[in-house]
């Protein structure tokens, strides 16, 4: 597992729990809408520093966030996160879905608290979104395994004017049709964006990001904006 950023505190990142978020490094994706740039410019954490610092934690966070880059990359993630919990964490995963086995394998390992999967768009426009091939039967099978799962979930999107439109909330409502919670999340510009490209977007206004969201919730028990 190589470590590539590490946020020793946050309220918002695990649902009622305050927890600390590793980021994992590698990209599936070169236009990894709303990912900030920990591959490129963050130094490795070494991983004995970073369990020092978790095992120092311990009773004072409740949980950890396990991001990326896609975490789901690394051969030794079942590995590293049992790690984690045997200090007695509760575990988020935050994924974008491209590789099943991977999840299906920490769910069945009992790895895993809770999982976030990134939604980029509609089928049909996956790869111009993301800017590379897309793999779409792994991206309907995460998110199978993960509303089968029995774990509390979320899917979440981050809304980009110029890549999406009103009508794709519809479209991506169908894919995950039934889920407990979707978020549709508001674009930042001003951080730090693995594609410098974005950098210069605007966001949706907050009126547009409603309006989307009472769409999806046609679609999810949950439907909110966040951001």
């Amino acid at each position: 597992m190589i470590i590539g950023g590490l946020e020793k505190v946050s309220l918002i990142d695990y649902p009622g729990e305050l927890a600390a978020i590793v980021f994992t490094q590698g990209l599936v994706w070169p236009n990894e809408v709303g990912e900030l740039k920990y591959e490129r410019d963050h130094s490795t954490i070494i991983m004995n520093d970073l369990f020092d610092f978790l095992k120092l934690r311990v009773g004072k966070l409740d949980g950890v966030v396990v991001t990326g880059g896609e975490p789901t990359l690394h051969a030794d993630l079942p590995e590293f996160l049992q790690q984690i919990k045997d200090l007695g964490y509760k575990i988020k995963l935050d994924s974008n879905g491209t590789n099943p086995e991977m999840l299906e394998r920490v769910i069945e390992l009992d790895l895993v608290n809770y999982i976030a999967m990134d939604i980029k768009a509609p089928l049909e426009k996956y790869e111009q979104v993301v800017g590379a091939p897309v793999n779409l039967e792994n991206i309907q099978k995460s998110i199978k395994i993960i509303k089968e799962s029995g774990l509390p979930y979320e899917f979440r999107t981050t809304l980009v004017p110029g890549l999406h439109q009103t009508e794709d909330i519809a479209v991506m409502g169908e894919m995950i049709q039934g889920a407990d919670k979707w978020y549709l999340q508001f674009f930042k510009s001003d951080t730090d964006l693995v594609d410098r490209n974005l950098e210069a977007k605007e966001k949706f206004t907050e009126k547009e990001m409603t309006a989307m969201a009472s769409i999806g919730k046609r679609y999810a028990k949950i439907c909110d904006t966040r951001g």
